[in-house]
């Protein structure tokens, strides 16, 4: 990423709506999976350590980011074990098979080799472990956000369900999320494309009124998603274990 984009990581990522919201429906997510006490937790292209605190909830938490200077930002403000590394395999926990669970959120869209870099984080479960990981969706959404961010492409449920098993994940769950603010943000970034709009990042900090009403109605879908899949939405978010056999060590 630009390294505008880590450094308005790091200053949004503990309050603004998108990153609070986001944080609270993948909570939900794993307090459904039955983790292990003491769990091993990797996080793939970390950023800044917004999520740490939430992992840390669930075990053991390490982690790499291709940055080193967000890595080096990381080590002196987290307990975690945090690394330089690259997806696909140019990182030290590829074939550990010794974590129970690993995220990878918003990550997968920066890399070119999409099944060789879920292939990898597979290679870290160990048996009964999961993968929880998240790209954007659909492709006709590609604008400046996306250049900025270099994301190489976008997703559509099948889509990621497709590299999944291609990368020899067992798919258990995988669906859209951010559909209830999907109206706006699809018409926002359609007009940036059409504009043809230089590489910027869109998720600026709102007013707090309009922050807080977006964190409240985004949060909400951490509730809906237990009970539905939503037909549409700006993420897709996927849920996958080693296949039956896999993952052992």
């Amino acid at each position: 990423m630009e390294p505008d984009a880590y450094r308005q990581m790091r200053a949004l990522q503990s309050s603004h709506w998108w990153f609070v919201a986001r944080r609270k429906i993948f909570g939900s997510m794993l307090d459904r999976i039955g983790l292990p006490s003491g769990a091993q937790v990797l996080e793939a292209g970390c950023g800044p350590g917004g999520n740490f605190e939430l992992l840390q909830r669930y075990g053991t938490v390490s982690a790499f980011d291709m940055d080193p200077r967000t890595v080096a930002d990381c080590r002196a403000r987290f307990d975690v074990n945090c690394v330089e590394g690259r997806l696909p395999d140019g990182h030290p926990f590829h074939g550990a098979r010794r974590f129970d669970l690993v995220v990878a959120l918003d990550v997968i869209e920066h890399v070119e080799e999409d099944v060789a870099s879920l292939r990898s984080l597979a290679s870290c479960l160990r048996a009964g472990g999961r993968l929880l990981a998240t790209v954007p969706a659909y492709q006709w959404m590609y604008s400046a956000h996306d250049r900025f961010h270099h994301h190489q492409r976008r997703y559509r449920v099948r889509d990621l369900r497709s590299i999944a098993e291609a990368a020899g994940l067992k798919v258990e769950s995988v669906g859209y999320f951010n559909t209830l603010l999907f109206p706006p943000i699809a018409a926002s970034r359609m007009l940036a494309r059409l504009r043809g709009d230089a590489p910027h990042s869109d998720a600026g900090m709102p007013p707090p009124f309009v922050n807080r009403m977006l964190k409240v109605i985004f949060g909400s879908e951490a509730w809906w998603l237990r009970h539905l899949r939503f037909p549409f939405g700006t993420s897709i978010f996927l849920l996958a274990a080693p296949p039956p056999g896999g993952g052992d060590g």
